[in-house]
């Protein structure tokens, strides 16, 4: 049974899109919510098209990429739930698309920043596609995207999303996919796709095998530090805290990018990004040696932030041994959700505990857990400090709530790590 929660760290984008109505309700907020702890908002111009503050000026830093265009973020019946988990981070922060609304009928007419994070984030949720796609033409908005926002077990298109995507398509919209069932492997909607002149982008679909790599051992030219942002568990904002770590450091006066290992983080824009689960085994390790090296060599960050993929221990899900042989980092950052007592929608099989998984990672990886970053699944605010404090106890390094405190101080723990 699937679990609602937030399966992150990072508070939403600012975004002026809405209904008329929801337009009209927003028109005495001015500027946005605290952007000193968020991710790249609004003022940021990590967007483009996103609206400036009154007197704030563009980042030169952070403009990296141009949106491909405006996307409707499909997630019925799984948003705030791990199963939305791609959804959750489109409406946090996207360089990719700008977002205009989500789909899910659970949540109609609320504000999808809200149910995450209890902040606004400007972006409506509808009951239907119909209903999001009269609102942004309303609105004189045009509709380049239709995103599934999905992430279930599997990655498995279900029939009712596959209709849903048929009535994208109708709407004349192109359609981006993170599941393994490929879109454009579908006859009947590959033929639909053709004859309304739309394009179909399966995310997650392999590269050829001659266009993989073969670890090489050229990770070892890589002069940037390297930390690893892995997890206790799948679904438990890895990637999120990644971005935050990365903004934060960026914030710091340091240079920083960020290497994506799944379809979510390329959504959102990552620069440098590779699908970990849809590679050919054997080139694994060499690709992602490959995607750091590039990012080095290109860039020449002062620190690479790879993101972590499930973990060591999950069942379903097991992953950051490939991270930690291929990647190389030079020390790590796990992520935790303290409530979390069974592993990510397995009920039978307990979490090990964190003190456990640290042992593992630094068993493995010979190098330094120098920060846990917790989850709030399940807990209240008032909780957290002690939470942290009591786990601080037992690890001994660290514990620390980003999402509420900012960066900073997971960047004070990189400590002498980073060139001063």
């Amino acid at each position: 049974m699937r679990r609602s929660c937030a399966d992150g760290q990072a508070a939403p984008v600012s975004n002026p899109i809405s209904t008329i109505e929801y337009l009209k309700a927003q028109t005495s907020k001015s500027g946005c919510d605290r952007l000193d702890l968020l991710l790249p908002c609004a003022c940021d111009v990590k967007r483009k098209f996103c609206t400036l503050e009154k007197g704030s000026k563009p980042d030169p830093k952070v403009m990296k990429r141009e949106s491909d265009g405006n996307a409707i973020v499909y997630c019925k019946g799984a948003f705030n739930t791990t199963n939305g988990k791609t959804a959750h981070g489109l409406v946090r922060f996207s360089q990719r698309y700008r977002v205009l609304s989500v789909i899910d009928s659970r949540h109609a007419g609320q504000d999808a920043g809200m149910i995450l994070d209890q902040r606004n984030s400007g972006i409506p949720v509808y009951g239907s596609l119909g209903e999001a796609v009269t609102n942004a033409r309303t609105l004189g908005q045009d509709l380049q995207f239709r995103v599934i926002g999905l992430a279930p077990d599997g990655g498995r298109l279900s029939p009712q999303a596959r209709s849903d995507v048929c009535q994208a398509i109708e709407f004349g919209m192109n359609v981006d996919s993170g599941l393994h069932d490929f879109l454009s492997e579908d006859p009947e909607i590959k033929a639909l796709a053709a004859s309304r002149g739309v394009q179909l982008r399966d995310i997650r679909k392999p590269k050829a095998v001659h266009d993989l790599h073969f670890f090489s051992g050229k990770i070892e030219d890589v002069t940037s530090v390297k930390v690893a942002v892995l997890g206790t568990d799948s679904a438990v904002g890895k990637r999120t805290t990644a971005w935050i770590l990365v903004r934060s450091l960026e914030d710091a006066g340091y240079t920083a990018e960020l290497v994506g290992t799944g379809q979510t983080a390329w959504m959102q824009g990552a620069q440098y990004s590779i699908i970990l689960d849809s590679l050919v085994n054997d080139f694994v390790s060499g690709e992602i040696e490959h995607v750091v090296w590039s990012c080095w060599k290109e860039q020449r960050p002062d620190v690479i932030v790879i993101e972590g993929q499930g973990s060591l221990m999950n069942p379903a899900y097991p992953g950051g041994l490939e991270i930690l042989a291929a990647g190389r980092p030079d020390c790590i950052v796990l992520q935790h959700a303290p409530a979390r007592k069974e592993y990510d929608g397995f009920p039978g099989y307990p979490m090990h505990s964190l003190s456990h998984q640290k042992q593992a990672i630094e068993m493995i990886s010979e190098k330094s857990v120098i920060a846990v970053t917790i989850n709030h699944e399940d807990m209240s605010p008032k909780e957290v400090p002690a939470v942290c404090t009591s786990l601080e106890q037992e690890v001994g390094v660290p514990v620390l709530d980003v999402l509420r405190n900012g960066g900073s101080q997971l960047v004070r723990a990189l400590g002498p790590r980073l060139k001063s």
